[in-house]
Parts: C-alpha cells; structure tokens; sequence
C-alpha cells in the first residue's frame, strides 16, 4: 500500500537523525521537527477527511512512527502520541470537533489519561480540577485529552471520563528530568476548577464499547476499531522502531570494527557477534509482522462492517507487549555486544537503549496484565478491560 507521508518523512530523517542529541539534552522536541512533521502531514493520518485529515490505514502511520523513532526515539515517541489523538478526538461529540479543526486543522493534542481529574457536575457540563503526569509533547499542543472521575453527591466517583481542555485552562510545570525519553518534554498539565461543557467530556465505558457519539459524523472504518488496539499500538511502535534504529547503528558500527581483546580480529567474523545479531534481528521482525498483521486484520473488520471478535483484540494485546518485550531483547543484546564504546553519552546505541527502556514501562507494556487476560479469554473466563 502506498505510503505517501512515509515518502515526505523520510526526506526528514537526516535533520531528525542531527538533531537526536539535542533533543535528548533539551529535553523537549524541536520546534522545527515538529513544525516540518506538520507540513508533512503526519499529524493528520488518523484524523477524519472532513477537517482536512487522512483517514490512512493505521498500519501507514505506525509505519511512519517506527521509521522516525529509529533515528530519534523521544521524536517518534511524541509524533505517535500527538498523532493518535486526532483518531481519538473524532470519537467525541462533533461540537469538540468544530470547537478543535474549526479554526486550525493542524492543532495538536497532548494527553495525561490517569483518572487524577475531579468533576463535579455543574448547569451544562462539570468543574474540573487536577494534576496530571506525563504529559509527553505537552508544550507544542493547544489543547489536552486528560482522565478525570465524576464525583456524585456522596463525592465517591460514579464514572470515569476523558476530558478535553484548551491550553487556556491549563499550567504546564516544566518537571520532566528522567534518564530515557529525555526528548519527550512529558511534563505536568495543571487544571484549577475549569468549566468544562458537556461536549467536551467523553465517558471510557463508551469508547471501549465503540459507541463515541464522534461516530455518527465520522462513519469510516477507522473509527470503529477499538481505543485498546489503536492506543496502545501507539506506545509499543515507536519501542520497535527504536530497536530497529539500534539494530541499524549496530550494524554500522560494528561492521569494520578491529577488536583489541579477546584475541583481536574483525568483529564481523566472531561467530558470536554473527548470531547475536540474527537473534537481534529476528525478534524485530517478529515484533513487527505481529502487530502489523493484527492491526490489519482488525482494521479489515472494520472495513467489511462486521465485529471485531473478543478473540482478535485479546491477541492484539498479547503481541502488542510481547512486540514490547521483543524490541528490549533486541537492544539488550546489541547494547551487551558492542562492548565499552556503547556507553558514550550521546551515543545512537545508548540512547537507544534507554529511550527503549523507558517507553517499556508505560501502563500499554504491563507484559504480565496483558498476558493474562489473554490466558484468560483461552480458558473461557470473562474478561473486562478498557485496553482491549
């Protein structure tokens, strides 16, 4: 299938790739990146025809997520997150729609969906109030998706929603110091008492059931696959495309190089360094035929109207965090092999490696959780999760 902003990106990459380190030490993504990543029409893959959008396949724009993580994994991380939310904002009421693409359909989404939000309901819509952690890409958006529970009389939560806000009604607490993802900028979303209206608020429960009152205006396939699919898709491609980026490093790096222990000699021609990276290698693409093969098949669902089995959304989660495992295993082999020149601040390998490592620990990764309910669903038993 033609991938036509695959072709704008890649034309790209070079001054991605040069700006890795900066990214890195400034702790944000540059303007320009994201600037050059707008113009390319990244951002507006997944978001609907009628407000200037795409509608691509899913599987194009975790294509692109990969490609551009490879060469920087705080930039693919950011584009993959800023670039779903389009996808997610088409699911709320058009009104939030209208107030969002009316006047820019380049506008860009961060989120924070823990449910740390308050709403107290009030004429029209609710009061909100909260602080929100990891807000990745937080400071190039205009607007924000966060999770809040609506508290009843008693004040005890009686549902849990996703809540659209304009930076208006939000501080940014520029706190994120963290040793992988550097690049992200997932800094702090603060909100105190901010009237929310009732266009604005989207219930969990609904979207998981994908019954989004966005539907009704956007009708196309894409909108009826599963938050659980599309979302944490978005978190494991960028994981796959650092370790293919490593991969790649790797290779380069270590084609022409003469050890000088070990017996000296070409480390191309140690049989270990040749099996390392055919297991490297081949848990890459594992990772990547896997999700890709199960978004599609979902996707297809979509396309031919019909429902998407219980079982193929189960298996979507069960490859998405063994895809997650997968790319660590690669980067961990690769950063063990290339020996003491690995360590070098700033080096595409190390950088690799913790980018990696840190996006393996996001709530989509919970490996075990997700495994389990996959166990559970082979062995007949109820299984109610939000992420599938």
């Amino acid at each position: 299938m033609s991938n036509e902003v695959l072709d704008a990106v890649r034309t790209l990459l070079p001054k991605i790739a040069e700006r890795a380190r900066s990214t890195d030490e400034d702790r944000r993504v540059p303007a320009e990146s994201i600037r050059e990543l707008v113009q390319a029409g990244v951002f507006r893959m997944l978001q609907p025809k009628r407000y200037g959008g795409a509608e691509s396949d899913p599987v194009s724009f975790y294509e692109v997520v990969r490609e551009i993580s490879a060469v920087c994994g705080s930039t693919g991380w950011t584009v993959s997150v800023l670039g779903v939310h389009p996808w997610q904002l088409a699911l709320f009421d058009e009104a939030a729609q209208d107030e969002v693409w009316g006047s820019d359909q380049d506008a860009l989404i961060s989120s924070s969906y823990a449910p740390v939000g308050r709403l107290v309901p009030a004429e029209g819509g609710y009061r909100l109030s909260g602080r929100w952690r990891f807000s990745s890409g937080c400071e190039h958006a205009s607007w924000a998706m966060v999770g809040g529970l609506v508290l009843g009389d008693q004040g005890k939560p009686v549902d849990f929603m996703t809540v659209l806000v304009p930076r208006s009604d939000y501080l940014i607490a520029d706190v994120w110091d963290v040793i992988g993802l550097r690049g992200t900028g997932s800094n702090d979303i603060v909100v105190e008492d901010a009237f929310v209206p009732a266009h604005r608020v989207m219930r969990n429960y609904e979207m998981a059931q994908l019954r989004g009152p966005g539907q009704k205006v956007n009708p196309g396939p894409l909108y009826r696959i599963p938050f659980g699919t599309v979302f944490t898709t978005t978190i494991t491609a960028p994981v796959i495309g650092m370790a293919a980026g490593c991969y790649r490093s790797y290779v380069t790096a270590m084609r022409d190089r003469v050890r000088l222990s070990l017996g000296g000699g070409r480390f191309a021609e140690d049989q270990f360094a040749q099996v390392a990276v055919a297991r490297a290698a081949s848990e890459i693409d594992a990772a990547i035929l896997q999700t890709d093969r199960n978004v599609r098949e979902v996707y297809e669902h979509a396309v031919r109207g019909e429902t998407i089995p219980a079982e193929l959304r189960l298996r979507v989660r069960r490859d998405q965090v063994r895809a997650t495992e997968r790319a660590l295993e690669a980067i961990d082999i690769l950063f063990k092999t290339a020996g003491g020149n690995s360590l070098s601040r700033g080096n595409p390998i190390e950088r690799a490696w913790r980018d990696a490592h840190a996006g393996s620990v996001h709530v989509a990764n919970d490996v075990e959780r997700a495994l389990a309910m996959y166990g559970k669903g082979e062995f007949g038993l109820a299984v109610e999760d939000n992420l599938i």
